[in-house]
């Protein structure tokens, strides 16, 4: 179940009688487009079926028979979302705007780099910046997802970006190994590993580009400044120098 305040309506009106359940909008918008696969009790707020949720009114059973073929809520609920229009209020699309917008750079900053600047990482507030200049807007009612590709193609004449990967080879002293290499695998793919004869650790990882800020940061203050790092420009020749 998902907490009442992060629910939406949807709602049925058929046969002169209004049928409503509260559900994520996420998962609501999937379950109309025939593309969820998950589990439905895990993103409804209520096993329930009502008339008028608000008040917490529920239609009598005859009435869903008579609709639905069935009293089972569980079987009902797809049914109403499928067939009905799913209701927002105004504060709960600004919220669901700000929070996708807030998931949104989250995403094309972990991903994204200036290639101008020898592919270094844009910060958040650039991104922001950005996106604001480019008169991009949210939609509330779609997965973020399937936005990042239309924010990207705004965002091209307004700074240089584009997605992409970096590959960082990285040598890790005895006294830090143990701990930090399990943070580094938790980055991306590891592509090698090879624990040296004095202990120490040498690893390869890719992983998002824009991620790399971040990827330092971690090792340094997980090592105090003493392990080594370096960009592999060529995977077919994965080496630490």
């Amino acid at each position: 179940m998902i907490p009442l305040e992060d629910a939406v309506t949807a709602r049925l009106e058929s046969h002169g009688e209004r049928f409503e359940v509260l559900v994520d909008p996420d998962a609501a918008l999937a379950i109309k487009r025939g593309e969820f696969d998950g589990e439905l009790e895990d993103v409804i707020a209520a096993e329930d079926v009502f008339e008028n949720a608000s008040r917490g009114d529920r239609p009598a059973e005859t009435d869903l028979e008579e609709v639905f073929g069935t009293t089972d809520p569980m079987e009902i609920i797809p049914q109403i979302i499928t067939k009905g229009e799913i209701q927002i209020t105004a504060e709960q699309r600004k919220a669901i705007k700000e929070q996708k917008h807030k998931a949104l750079v989250n995403q094309i900053t972990r991903n994204a780099v200036n290639p101008q600047m020898d592919n270094a990482p844009h910060p958040p507030e650039r991104i922001e910046r950005a996106l604001e200049e480019a008169g991009f807007k949210i939609d509330p009612m779609e997965p973020v997802e399937t936005q990042v590709d239309d924010a990207l193609e705004q965002l091209r004449p307004v700074i240089p970006i584009r997605f992409d990967e970096v590959t960082i080879a990285v040598n890790i002293p005895p006294n830090y190994a143990g701990s930090t290499q399990a943070q580094v695998r938790q980055f991306g793919e590891l592509e090698r590993e090879e624990w040296q004869a004095d202990g120490s650790w040498i690893g390869v990882v890719t992983f998002p580009a824009g991620m790399q800020n971040e990827f330092y940061d971690m090792i340094n203050d997980k090592t105090s400044g003493e392990a080594e790092t370096n960009i592999v420009r060529d995977k077919d020749d994965i080496k630490t120098r």
